[in-house]
């Protein structure tokens, strides 16, 4: 792998306007200059400056949209394949993580409860707990990592690869309450009342989209979100029909096949997957089968109903046919996700909008004061480093709020 590596990284062209970076990554990663360290043999200051920037590099280099993000703005790949940056910075990221030293700024003695280990959570808790914050972190489930852990199947994301997160961020003095979820015994005020002078919400979106239909409750169909927690506890089948053509549709269905399911068929509503491209094909060379244009009528124990959907040239719906039955052992629903709202019935002044997405401004604060959120529960379900861009921004203007909050105690205080 190595020789492979570093035969894609002499292939950069090291571009003075780097689209890669400049259109290509969200969270702006500087993929020349990582590049360029590291065919220079300074492969732990291009890890260093991965993690500075996003410290979720070794989890984006595995699960991003790569061929729409930096490798689709490769100008190598105008001519030919574009530079393999996913596989240069997977290389230099997990070389590096187990070797950082977790650094941090002289304890400024403010308390920050961040609820949720995904993401959005981790990255704000790095970059606080590095500048002098004391931080506590909320888990509901008994391991860390969020919708990383328990919705993106191993094959996808190694789930070591977490567990050495975790024993980073107790190098950097976070602690961690697993089994813990706010809301319930727990609330924000609770929080408050202990001394956290900010909380923030980075909980994720973990409640399943229905979609509406008769059938939905029976004991043969199931939803995305919950079976890709745990899918051996799952008795699919040989035969499963997946409602939904997004990547997590796609993860379903590769699990389904890796769990002993032999005919594994992906219903989408128009011509085409919502999937990014890399999904789409590795779903197809395990096996995965797809039907397009179908609209769900219901859900029956023989399998779902369907309806043909029949579109003009420019793609608007004309017509849909009579449902007819496509049969399945099983059905798993896999149409997006939602937030639960114990945090926002347990607590005062914290506004959502009609799609129970937290409110914010521009910076990340809710409508309560001391509070911040960002991640998927602000943005809707997305993706890893989308994530980390906007918990990049929060942790920033939470900084911001703690030391003017520090600075008014402090000149308050009698001479």
């Amino acid at each position: 792998m190595a020789v492979h590596v570093i035969n894609e990284a002499r292939r950069c062209l090291q571009c003075k306007k780097p689209l890669c970076r400049l259109k290509g990554c969200p969270a702006q990663t500087n993929i020349p200059e990582m590049i360029r360290l590291f065919l220079e043999g300074n492969i732990n200051d291009a890890g260093a400056m991965l993690f500075a920037n996003n410290p979720m590099s070794v989890v984006c280099s595995l699960v991003c949209d790569h061929e729409a993000q930096c490798e689709g703005h490769c100008i190598q790949g105008r001519k030919g394949a574009p530079v393999q940056i996913s596989s240069i910075e997977h290389y230099i990221s997990d070389t590096y993580l187990d070797k950082v030293i977790m650094e941090h700024e002289p304890a400024k003695g403010q308390h920050v409860a961040i609820i949720g280990s995904g993401p959005a959570g981790i990255t704000v808790a790095v970059k606080l707990a590095q500048r002098g914050y004391d931080i506590t972190m909320f888990e509901k489930m008994d391991k860390l990592g969020g919708m990383m852990r328990y919705g993106i199947p191993d094959f996808r994301l190694p789930k070591t690869i977490l567990d050495r997160y975790q024993v980073k961020l107790q190098e950097l003095g976070i602690h961690i309450r697993p089994n813990t979820g706010i809301g319930t015994a727990l609330t924000l005020d609770t929080l408050f009342r202990d001394g956290y002078a900010a909380v923030f919400i980075g909980s994720g979106v973990w409640r399943p989209r229905l979609l509406g239909v008769r059938g939905e409750s029976l004991g043969n169909c199931h939803f995305a979100v919950d079976y890709l927690q745990n899918p051996d506890v799952y008795q699919l089948g040989d035969s499963v029909a997946v409602i939904g053509s997004g990547n997590s549709a796609m993860d379903v269905a590769r699990t389904a096949i890796r769990k002993g399911s032999r005919y594994v068929t992906i219903y989408a509503r128009h011509h085409e997957v919502s999937a990014s491209r890399r999904e789409f094909e590795y779903a197809q060379a395990d096996g995965v089968e797809f039907e397009y244009n179908k609209a769900v009528d219901s859900i029956t124990p023989q399998g779902p109903m369907l309806r043909e959907r029949h579109f003009d040239e420019e793609g608007h719906l004309l017509s849909e046919d009579e449902p007819q039955l496509f049969h399945a052992d099983s059905t798993i629903i896999a149409v997006s996700q939602q937030p639960k709202d114990k945090i926002v019935r347990t607590t005062t002044g914290l506004v959502t909008n009609e799609k129970g997405l937290v409110e914010v401004d521009e910076r990340g604060a809710t409508t309560r004061e001391g509070v911040f959120s960002g991640g998927d529960v602000v943005l809707g379900p997305w993706n890893v480093v989308q994530a980390v861009k906007d918990a990049k921004k929060v942790a920033d203007a939470m900084d911001e709020y703690l030391t003017r909050k520090r600075e008014a105690a402090s000149s308050s205080q009698p001479e």
